[in-house]
């Protein structure tokens, strides 16, 4: 993690927990129609999801699971708090893949790392499905791809393919370069991504204002906690945040 700026966590799902996740994506993809993706922001040639931690037991599950959480720590220190749970498909037969890039636009700064990344394999990850590629140690640079490469879409000589299967998960310091490839096969690929950052940055999308009142009402103490709905300066860094940047939800 340290070193090249991401793990592969084998098997963190269950057969049970997978199916169960995979159904209840396929039920809201179904249920929200066009406006799926929403809450956040729309991809060409890919479906989204957001605001999950809304929709469902499962979502909140996810984001407490004691394996995984240790790694994001790693990242980010002791104090951090969750920033989005969306889901992400890349479509058959996609023309093209992302380009290189940061989460969040973002470099580490004066206190470190920032913003770390978990994605929850929900189908295989392979060379021909849209697996991700990344540019190992490239947190440590403090450089976005965008400024220093001619063509963020183009594939760099140091990048490999973080290839895995179903109910794996993949922990990443989310400063490192990377984008998820073109899926080039007849069928979809999905993934959950929970994102999480610093407690003193801007949360991605505001969970507090995202979140229906019934829902926060229902939540336990650590799950407040890892939303920051009880922290004022989150509500203050993120609107502020938001008002500067007109993207953040």
């Amino acid at each position: 993690m340290d070193a090249a700026g991401y793990l592969v966590l084998p098997g963190v799902l269950s057969p049970a927990r997978l199916e169960a996740l995979r159904t209840r994506v396929a039920e809201l993809f179904a249920e929200e129609g066009e406006a799926a993706g929403a809450e956040f922001r729309r991809e060409p040639e890919a479906g989204r999801l957001a605001n999950l931690v809304d929709k469902g037991a499962l979502f909140l599950e996810l984001i407490l699971t004691p394996s995984v959480l240790p790694w994001v720590e790693q990242v980010l220190g002791p104090g951090f708090k969750l920033s989005s749970l969306n889901a992400r498909v890349a479509q058959p037969f996609q023309t093209r893949g992302q380009p290189l890039h940061a989460d969040m636009g973002s470099v580490p700064d004066a206190q470190g790392s920032w913003v770390c990344n978990t994605v929850w394999l929900l189908d295989d990850f392979t060379g021909e499905n849209g697996a991700l590629r990344v540019v190992p140690g490239s947190h440590r640079w403090g450089r976005l791809p965008q400024d220093v490469l001619a063509d963020p879409i183009a594939s760099h000589p140091d990048e490999v393919l973080l290839t895995g299967a179903a109910g794996s998960v993949f922990v990443m310091n989310a400063h490192t370069w990377h984008a998820g490839t073109a899926n080039r096969t007849s069928v979809p690929r999905r993934a959950i991504h929970a994102f999480y950052c610093r407690r003193d940055m801007p949360q991605q999308q505001h969970q507090k204002r995202l979140l229906r009142p019934a829902t926060q009402a229902m939540l336990s103490p650590s799950l407040r906690r890892l939303l920051a709905l009880d922290d004022p300066d989150n509500d203050r860094i993120t609107a502020e945040a938001t008002v500067r940047s007109g993207f953040l939800k």
